[in-house]
């Protein structure tokens, strides 16, 4: 077509058709195995007879509705009018190509009353009525990151929330200080992008969204109404639970409760005259995604970006190994080659001896069929880079436990006494020491260590010889994160006076108060400022010495719904509760982040929130993990 009849609107339903009729030709050869039963060789070596069928279709708003054949701003799983997508009482209805038939039927053909009234394309024809069970709007799949991260949070709510503010008097200033006081301000975690200039970058990615999403909700608290707050919290909670891995009924009714609170609490943007409606397809997708995991399971990150990242391989590489002129059929003959070149490698390697095979298969085969070392056992703290510090890892059994690194750090001496020295005589480190044995020796005493007179706990040597480290490594199961073979991730939690050669980074953890009590009800969080190993009657123990901090009040916050605790202080000086503990009480690493109230605050370095608050929110929704257990 020439130039002047790209934009007409009959070369555009040539264009519209010509998708969904080669994506029928393709799928044909599969027509005749979908009603009967087809004798086929699965991946395990075992002959099943097979019935085939066509299952979710990935693809994000614009592509839906493509597929879908309805208008823009419609839904295009139900027939919800775009002028009311969430108020009406057909949102739990799907559309069909019955009911497209029948409205066809009812408007006598008229292309016009169909746009207009129910948002139909009614000259294109959907792939999906050639083929048996197959339903297009039910088959669109859920699309999390354009849907939820990048459209509904990134695109509405930030963007409203900072509209409201900027609207109000100093507005600029509290957006300037949402940004560069409180954002830039988090503590650091294992894996979290620091904002060191808040918001301020040009260019979006998906990561960059996910990362706001983590740290968004304590940052704005006191900045805006209180329920601007309520109703961010209600989405994050959607978009968490829909990410987990295991979805049970349970799961499902709290999804469908977390929606309602988000739709009840985000009038607060109609009140403050934000909006003036909801019709938003991205927020409106909501209401579907409980039918969407009934019918195909948890999405589990699934989005659009899946497919879309495959065009690298497929398109960008083969074109640059193109001539240039006229490269579609080499870029075409370029992907069979890749093809049968990788079905011949996966025919032959299994043949290949391992001494035979390339250095990275080695490798990589070994990581996969072994439980690897924690990256902390080989190497010093300097070695293990930000981007290391989360990261799955292969087969290991357990559920989890805490590792020392096989090395200790060298800035510090042995002897207790030098140490204790070293440490400028401010730690009572052979008390502490005394207390935790106690504690240990005694497990079953109604009475602490830390509470216990010290002269009925054991003595030690005074030339006792101490250990000491900066990090160590946490192995849990983390399902519904980025995980390893067997759901297994690998955590770095460091305790050093000099991270990278800059200020000193001691990570929070969670530590296990009683098994028998769910969510955060069973758990304490601490700072720790060292980890230490030392023998004691030929047994060696593996500690932390920590900070404690303590529970504030008996119930998360009404508003943010996240739980706050405070530094455990004692006496009139308000010295921080301290003691050592064994790493084995230890879960993972715990996110902190300051109440910052309603009073402007000054500018804090990332590095030193932790002194400079004495109230913190206990992130959930820093990772899925989190989500799942502090609750």
């Amino acid at each position: 077509a020439g130039r002047d009849e790209q934009d007409s609107v009959e070369f555009r339903r040539f264009r519209q058709q010509l998708l969904h009729s080669s994506i029928a030709r393709i799928l044909l050869p599969l027509k005749k195995w979908m009603t009967k039963a087809r004798l086929t060789k699965c991946g395990d070596g075992h002959w099943r007879r097979v019935v085939y069928g066509i299952g979710p279709y990935i693809a994000d708003y614009p592509e839906q509705c493509l597929l879908a054949c309805v208008v823009s701003e419609w839904c295009p799983r139900c027939p919800a009018e775009a002028n009311d997508l969430d108020g009406s009482p057909d949102i739990l209805v799907q559309r069909t190509h019955q009911h497209t038939e029948k409205v066809r039927a009812a408007c006598g053909g008229n292309l016009r009353e169909m746009w207009d009234g129910y948002g139909m394309l009614s000259d294109v024809v959907p792939f999906t009525v050639y083929f048996p069970r197959a339903n297009i709007h039910e088959l669109l799949s859920p699309d999390i990151l354009h849907q939820l991260v990048k459209g509904t949070f990134k695109d509405h709510l930030v963007t409203w929330v900072v509209e409201w503010m900027e609207e109000q008097e100093g507005g600029k200033e509290k957006v300037a200080e949402m940004d560069r006081s409180r954002i830039a301000a988090v503590p650091h975690f294992p894996g979290l992008r620091c904002f060191h200039e808040g918001r301020g970058f040009k260019q979006w990615t998906g990561d960059d969204s996910k990362a706001l999403m983590r740290v968004f909700l304590p940052a704005i608290t006191g900045l805006v109404p209180d329920g601007m707050v309520r109703a961010i919290a209600a989405f994050l909670d959607v978009c968490y639970l829909v990410r987990r891995s295991q979805i049970s009924e349970s799961v499902l009714e709290k999804i469908t409760d977390a929606v309602a609170r988000f739709h009840a609490e985000r009038h607060v943007f109609l009140e403050h005259g934000i909006r003036d409606n909801f019709n938003l397809p991205r927020q409106h997708s909501l209401v579907h995604y409980r039918l969407s995991i009934q019918l195909f399971g948890a999405p589990n990150g699934l989005c659009s970006s899946i497919t879309e990242s495959k065009h690298i391989a497929a398109v960008k590489e083969t074109w640059r190994c193109s001539n240039r002129n006229q490269p579609l059929g080499q870029m075409l003959l370029s992907n069979q080659h890749l093809d049968k070149l990788a079905a011949a490698r996966a025919i032959m390697e299994p043949h290949i001896p391992l001494h035979l095979r390339d250095p990275q298969d080695n490798r990589r085969t070994i990581q996969t069929t072994r439980a690897p070392p924690p990256a902390a056992d080989e190497l010093e703290e300097e070695d293990v880079t930000a981007k290391d510090e989360s990261e799955p890892v292969g087969l290991v059994t357990s559920e989890g436990d805490v590792r020392l690194p096989r090395y200790t750090s060298a800035r510090y001496p042995r002897p207790l006494p030098l140490l204790t020295a070293y440490l400028g005589g401010r730690i009572p480190l052979e008390e502490h020491i005394r207390r935790f044995l106690y504690d240990q020796l005694n497990p079953e005493a109604d009475i602490i260590g830390m509470d216990v007179p010290l002269d009925r706990c054991p003595f030690v040597d005074p030339h006792l010889h101490v250990s000491v480290y900066t990090i160590a490594t946490a192995l849990y199961h983390a399902p519904s994160d980025y995980s390893g073979v067997g759901a297994m991730r690998r955590e770095i939690i460091r305790a050093t006076p000099s991270w990278q050669n800059g200020p000193p980074r001691h990570d929070c953890v969670y530590i296990e108060r009683d098994p028998d009590e769910a969510g955060f009800n069973g758990l304490n969080v601490a700072q720790v400022r060292f980890f230490l190993s030392f023998k004691h009657r030929n047994r060696e123990y593996q500690c932390a010495y920590v900070h404690w901090f303590e529970a504030f009040g008996e119930a998360p916050c009404d508003i943010t719904g996240l739980w706050r605790v405070a530094p455990d202080t004692s006496g009139r000086a308000h010295r921080r509760m301290a003691s050592i503990i064994h790493i084995d009480s230890i879960l993972r690493s715990a996110h902190l982040i300051p109440v910052y109230g309603p009073r402007p605050i000054p500018k804090v370095h990332y590095s030193q929130s932790l002194q400079s608050f004495n109230l913190f929110y206990v992130n959930r929704y820093i990772d899925y993990h989190a989500h799942e257990t502090v609750f």
